[in-house]
Formats: structure tokens, sequence, C-alpha cells
């Protein structure tokens, strides 16, 4: 069969990689349009495959590798560059548009400056970013070498070997990413009726990218499994997948189950645990002391080795909103929230306050690294 090439970009951003697309090399983005995409991402990164590695293309098998970035200049006055995600299943033959990577999200702005959408003056730049899934802005900050972005630093982050320069992210006014509101369902604890389950407490909330978040020990579980301990439990996999459908509808997400499996992406749906010693995939021990709450996050069905950026960034904002079940792990404080994952520690700024009774988040932020890995063409059947 004949192929096509189209030039592309490899990179990782935080402890997810991508094919980066400029979006004047794909077909107009218009609804009768995204089709198209979906037929060239999917084949792009080589879904479906019923054998879950994606061989035929250049996807990893995992959720946190298999994704696409479309970057644009901007025509909005508050951003430099339109983002959009695409979130590529790896068994089934759809795309999913409905949420935000964050950890790509720290690619966007050294691709922005090394492709000479942005040109920055000096040794330092922020690129504003407008994301078109959830219609929201993001800054990154970084510094600038030779007119590119700066790759070798010192910031390590887990789940990635080695070091790189670090890349601020900025999340402005992070709330309702998904839904339009920080507290969907207008409670920070409600009551789901689970199919063969039962009633269970959870915390709905959406900041980034809507999550419903769960105490572990309802489920039996502890807080410090291992995704591989999790994935060798496929009933706890099934039950999380029940009470996300669930969470998802009392959110207005998914109107009804049916229409929550569609939409695979969001809601996260995650477990939090108060602190306690626990390991890491790396064979260390994160010590009680070193961090505020333990929490796991299953995203498309699969636990994630480290957290999705903007599964953190909700769970730090649940942390800050008085009642929820990330903040009873937690108790009071200002700071930034230090939440233990399997690859280790990350610490997610939360700016949450109460304003005329309602809770607003009005930023959160990380450092993340980025590198470009490749770049050429990525060939596609034609």
């Amino acid at each position: 069969m004949p192929q096509r090439a189209i030039p592309a970009v490899f990179m990782r951003g935080g402890t997810s990689k991508a094919i980066m697309f400029h979006a004047r090399d794909l077909p107009a983005d218009r609804p009768e349009d995204r089709a198209e995409w979906d037929g060239i991402f999917m084949a792009a990164l080589g879904t479906p495959d019923p054998y879950g590695r994606q061989l035929n293309g250049m996807g990893g098998g995992v959720s946190s590798l298999s994704k696409i970035c479309v970057l644009a200049p901007s025509e909005r006055a508050d951003a430099d560059i339109d983002y959009t995600f695409a979130q590529v299943l790896i068994r089934e033959a759809r795309v999913d548009w409905k949420g935000n990577c964050g950890n790509m999200s720290s690619a966007v702005g050294p691709f922005a400056v090394d492709e000479g959408l942005v040109r920055p003056n000096g040794t330092s730049a922020t690129v504003r970013i407008y994301n078109t899934n959830t219609k929201k802005i993001i800054h990154n900050s970084f510094e600038v070498e030779d007119g590119r972005a700066k790759v070798t630093g010192e910031l390590a982050i887990p789940g990635v070997g080695g070091t790189g320069a670090p890349v601020r992210l900025d999340f402005v006014q992070p709330g309702g990413a998904t839904t339009g509101r920080l507290l969907p369902s207008g409670q920070v604890v409600d009551v789901l009726d689970v199919p063969g389950f039962g009633r269970i407490e959870a915390s709905l909330v959406d900041a980034a990218n809507a999550s419903a978040f769960i105490r572990a020990r309802d489920i039996g579980l502890t807080g410090r499994e291992l995704p591989e301990e999790l994935e060798a439990r496929p009933e706890v996999l099934a039950l999380l997948d029940a009470i996300r459908l669930q969470a998802s509808i009392r959110m207005g997400i998914g109107a009804d189950l049916a229409a929550a499996r569609a939409i695979s992406s969001v809601p996260y749906i995650g477990f939090v645990s108060p602190p306690a010693a626990a390991p890491t995939l790396s064979g260390e021990t994160i010590a009680a002391g070193e961090i505020d709450l333990a929490a796991r996050i299953i995203s498309n069905g699969q636990p994630h080795r480290a957290l999705p950026l903007t599964g953190s960034l909700c769970t730090a904002v649940a942390a800050r909103i008085e009642g929820t079940l990330v903040a009873e792990c937690v108790g009071s404080g200002t700071g930034p929230i230090r939440i233990g994952m399997p690859s280790g520690v990350l610490t997610v700024g939360a700016d949450v306050v109460q304003e005329a009774g309602a809770w607003v988040a009005r930023a959160g932020s990380f450092y993340r690294t980025a590198r470009r890995l490749f770049d050429g063409r990525v060939w596609i059947p034609a």
C-alpha cells in the first residue's frame, strides 16, 4: 500500500511523549475534516492494535505515549499559540478530544520557539498557550540559548531518567476546564450509586481536567499500590471504571452510560490516602514525612506510572477545597501540595480561594522538563 509523509516532530513533555504537528500540514480543522485527522493520528501511532503495543506506529502501548499535539499561531490577544490535544486510544479505533495533556503542554512552548512560531528576545521566553480542548490559557516559561529552548539543566522529575532545563507551567483560571464549573455537582462530596458495588463517596472536581476522587480504603486498597499490582487485579480496575462512569454522569460529562463510555479521557478516576511510607517504581521508598497525601490515577483504563499533570493539578486544587476527600487526607495549609505517586513525589502549587461563598481556582503551577527527540516526516498509509 502506498504511503504519505507528513512533517512532524516527536517530543517528550514531562512524563509523556507525543507527535507534534503544525496545523498547516494537516487538512483544515473543520468539523467535517476532524474524522480525517482521526485517521491520520491513529495511523501515525499504530491504532487500533489488538495486541496493545502499537508496533505498527510510533505509539508506546500506554496512554501517556499515545498522544498528538497540533500547534498553530493564535489570533487571540491573550495567546501566542493555539494548542489542540488528541488522546489516541490503543486497542480501539478512536481519538478522544475532550481533555488536555498537562505534561505535553510543557513541550508546546519549546516547540513554538524552536519552530519559529514565537521569537523571544533575550535569554528567556514566556509563551502564552490557548488550549482549544479546554478553552484555557497556560503560560510556558523557560530559558533560551542561541534562539532555541534550553534543554540541558539540573531539574529531575519523577518518572524521567536524567535531568533537564526547567519549564514552568502556569495554568490560568483552570477551574471548569471540562464542565464549566470547579465543582460540577455543586457539592464537595457526592454519593454515587455504583451497580454491583453500592454507594460510595466521591469528590468531583474540575480543574485543568475533570477528576473524580475516592478514598483508597473505601475500595479495599491502601493507596500505596504500584501500577503492576493494580493491573494484576482486573476486578479493581473494573470497579474504578464503573465509579468513573457514574461520576461522569453526575458531572454532566456523559448524559448516560453509553455517552460516558464514549468519553474515555475524562473524568480521571483517582484514589487518595493520607501520608504513609510507600515504594516507588525505581525501588526507592517515599517516607511519610515527604508527602502531604498519596494519589493513584487511572486514565483510559490504565494506572499511571507517574500522574497526569492535569490530574495532579486537580488533586492539588481539591486538596485546598475544604470538605473534599482529598482535603481530608491533607488537612489545613496554604503551601504547595506534595503528592506521593508511583514514580516519586510531585509538588504542585495551587492558588484556591473562596469568593462570595464559592470556591475559585485562580492558578496552578508546576515545573517540568521537555526535549525534542526527533524531527522529520512521519509516514502513514495513503
